[in-house]
């Protein structure tokens, strides 16, 4: 079995006090996992991973000289934006498609997933979020970036891009108010996914540790491809700068989670 990294690490400049995270970024699986007996073109489908979402945190990461984390396994194997005890965080149906690799599935080989590939991700973000939070000596603002189909269900979805969150508005509602300030794009707020999801990567690593944060979503029809890649790091680039030149957002502040789960952890 060939040594196979379930995370990368973006280096940027820790003190800058801004953190990307890209949970979705890759569609890879080790070469035992034999697709998990779905077909090639599966892993080009949005149900193996975040289209478009690698090349535009590499860009934002270099445009911003900030870190960022990376998830190098597809999320058919194990989603790392699940918490542990989800019943989503292996899917054995996923858009309509059978996954033959994850049905039926052994308590050991769970457990192997979780060990070899969600926990460790998991703990790439902690230590990047403690770096980049001891090197400013304050809080670090984190930002999530995914992306979501055009349509779901033969539904067309007019949201360019989205802004997802639990309760902790500080760095939400200037992201917003941002994105929409040039009247060419339309924002969901909590749309088309809501963003209390308890155990989730923000919940794990921010909520629970009133570190400020956001997850933004683009639709993956505008940056399938180079250009849309490029325009997209051109139109965030600048918002998340003026965003983490906020003093605001780099101070804790815990928040009560919507989920119902308390958040307020020693």
């Amino acid at each position: 079995m060939r040594h196979y990294s379930p995370y990368e690490i973006i280096k940027g400049n820790p003190v800058q006090g801004l953190v990307l995270l890209a949970d979705h970024a890759m569609n890879r699986l080790p070469p035992e996992y034999n697709r998990l007996g779905l077909p090639e073109s599966a892993f080009e489908r949005h149900i193996a991973y975040d289209i478009g979402i690698e090349p535009l945190t590499r860009q934002l990461s270099a445009a911003l000289d900030s870190p960022a984390v990376l998830g190098c396994f597809s999320r058919l194997l194990i989603d790392p934006n699940r918490g542990e005890d989800d019943p989503t965080l292996i899917m054995r149906i996923s858009d309509g498609a059978i996954v033959p690799g994850n049905h039926p599935i052994s308590a050991e080989e769970w457990q192997r997933r979780l060990n070899r590939f969600h926990r460790p991700y998991h703990q790439a973000v902690s230590q990047t979020i403690a770096e980049v939070a001891a090197a400013g000596r304050r809080a670090p603002l984190v930002i999530s970036l995914h992306s979501f189909t055009p349509a779901w269900k033969g539904v067309a979805r007019p949201w360019h891009a989205a802004v997802l969150w639990d309760n902790d508005p500080r760095a939400v509602f200037p992201l917003i108010e941002r994105l929409e300030a040039a009247g060419d794009i339309v924002v969901g707020n909590n749309e088309p996914y809501d963003g209390a999801l308890r155990g989730d990567t923000m919940y794990r690593h921010c909520m629970a540790a009133g570190i400020p944060h956001a997850l933004i979503e683009i639709r993956q029809d505008l940056i399938a491809d180079d250009t849309g890649v490029a325009a997209w790091t051109e139109r965030l680039a600048p918002i998340l700068a003026a965003l983490n030149a906020m003093p605001a957002l780099h101070a804790y502040q815990r928040h009560p989670s919507r989920t119902g789960a308390c958040c307020m952890v020693t």
